[in-house]
């Protein structure tokens, strides 16, 4: 017989449960049927508590909570009232633990002093969910989120904005420095990109300079401008092949000035990197400088 998994057995679960009364339910093996699937259910226990503890960080100390939880769900049948209350527990939890925080890194960074508001956040989902007129409707809500939410990060990261500005301007004193200046329309991203991008040739290549419509291999290191390496695809040994495009700007700009084997120490402003938006590793605002090494264009 082919092992069933957990992920598996709980998609069958959903559609084969049936309702059996409110108190857990005993053995009772009067089969062979009865024998298999109280077999069936110890063998999945093991399975299921490393999925919960391991894959959705539950607690151990709460398992009876979880039992009690789970009987009831499976006691609750396809009765649709019970299923919409059990989904908004679930749905409750995931912004208290996961939706928040993300959002409150995204506007905040890496500041652990500043949060958003779960409970107004909260106030605002269900005033629309349930069917009150809420202060904005969703078209001005979602104005208003990008604005304010644009403004506060600019608040919060000005420092990287000055930070980067008296960086680049000591790189460009640098012996060997030299910029191109970037001021055209992107029309994957539908911005004008508008920056200098500064770079210092470590290697001087000889080959062809890719075009926009290139694949390109090459690797790199990225840091910010405190010398936090974020990535590095020289230490994982793996070269990067991508269409030259699927970059930050200020990199894909490199790129197209770059002749095969060169090497180049590269220093990208903000405005050409992430920008006000960032990523998981790099704050909103940062200046990159980047250690990029060509290796060839691909057919």
């Amino acid at each position: 017989m082919k092992k069933l998994t957990f992920v598996a057995a709980m998609a069958i679960a959903a559609a084969t449960f049936t309702s059996c009364g409110n108190s857990a339910p005993k053995a009772n093996m009067k089969s062979d049927v009865d024998t298999l699937s109280y077999a069936m259910g110890v063998a999945q226990s093991e399975q299921l508590k490393n999925y919960l503890i391991q894959g959705m960080g539950m607690d151990s100390t709460y398992m009876s909570d979880f039992v009690k939880g789970l009987n009831e769900g499976v006691n609750a049948g396809d009765d649709k009232k019970k299923a919409a209350y059990f989904q908004g527990l679930q749905i409750g939890q995931q912004i208290s633990n996961a939706m928040i925080p993300g959002m409150t890194r995204q506007v905040f960074g890496n500041d652990s002093t500043k949060t958003l508001s779960t409970s107004n956040f909260v106030a605002g989902l269900l005033s629309a969910l349930g069917g009150e007129k809420a202060i904005f409707d969703a078209a001005q809500a979602q104005k208003l989120a990008e604005s304010l939410s644009t403004s506060i990060r600019a608040k919060q990261f000005v420092k990287n904005v000055e930070a980067g500005k008296k960086y680049i301007e000591t790189f460009a004193k640098g012996e060997g420095v030299q910029k191109f200046s970037v001021d055209r329309m992107d029309s994957i991203r539908n911005v004008r990109l508008k920056g200098d991008v500064y770079y210092k040739v470590l290697k001087a290549g000889t080959g062809a300079m890719p075009k926009a419509t290139d694949k390109v291999k090459f690797d790199y290191e990225g840091k910010t401008i405190d010398g936090n390496v974020f990535d590095s695809s020289i230490k994982r040994g793996q070269p990067i092949v991508t269409a030259v495009t699927q970059l930050v700007p200020g990199f894909t700009e490199a790129l197209l000035h770059m002749p095969v084997g060169s090497e180049w120490e590269v220093v990208i402003p903000q405005e050409l990197a992430y920008g006000e938006n960032g990523n998981p590793s790099i704050e909103p605002y940062s200046t990159l400088i980047f250690n990029i090494k060509l290796m060839s264009i691909e057919k």
